[in-house]
């Protein structure tokens, strides 16, 4: 086991991750789609504010840093003309989720329903983006989820107490980020759509 402080570390790994994301957004050489990125800033936020409720502690900056490196990526979507912008019924469903969430943590006082809600809310929202790694990989980036990987993996080794509020957001963090990771830089979708030879 780590010591708490070893969240720090995963934090700046996590930062420089996304600066690569954030650069490619920029010159338009990823197309992240905004209604994505924006419930990707807007969940771990709510999460985040449950945790702090929930006394979770330093592990928290890790859910607070996997909502602001969306949202700065969300805010230069609007710089590249090639970010994608489509409202659809499943964004719309991911929002409310994340809305319901928030509403029933301030009904209840429960914070890993707060939690629940955006993992659900977040996962829903990465769809789009994971049906676009498999499909076309070259216009993602791979190194922002590796880091927020990495990240979390961090976070995970210096939880002493294992609760659903100290892991369940890192170790969700840690999944969708291995499989994004995975499909982008290996191009998996491409080699397991590739029809054999004959």
């Amino acid at each position: 086991m780590l010591d708490e402080k070893f969240v720090i570390v995963g934090v700046i790994i996590n930062f420089i991750g996304s600066i690569s994301y954030l650069v490619d957004t920029i010159k338009g050489k990823v197309k992240p789609n905004r209604v994505t990125w924006f419930i990707w800033a807007l969940a771990p936020f709510i999460a985040f504010s449950a945790e702090i409720k929930q006394g979770v502690g330093l592990q928290s900056l890790m859910t607070f840093m996997v909502g602001f490196n969306p949202s700065l990526i969300f805010l230069a979507s609007f710089i590249n003309k090639k970010a994608i912008w489509k409202l659809k019924r499943s964004d719309l469903v991911c929002g409310i989720i994340s809305l319901i969430g928030l509403f029933l943590w301030y009904i209840t006082k429960i914070g890993n329903i707060a939690i629940l809600f955006s993992i659900f809310s977040d996962a829903l929202a990465g769809i789009p983006t994971i049906v676009k790694a498999y499909k076309f990989p070259e216009t993602e980036n791979y190194l922002g989820f590796l880091s927020a990987a990495i990240s979390a993996v961090i976070t995970m080794l210096t939880i002493k107490v294992w609760n659903f509020e100290h892991y369940g957001f890192p170790l969700y963090i840690f999944l969708i980020c291995s499989l994004l990771f995975s499909l982008i830089k290996f191009k998996l979708g491409k080699k397991l759509s590739r029809k054999p030879v004959m």
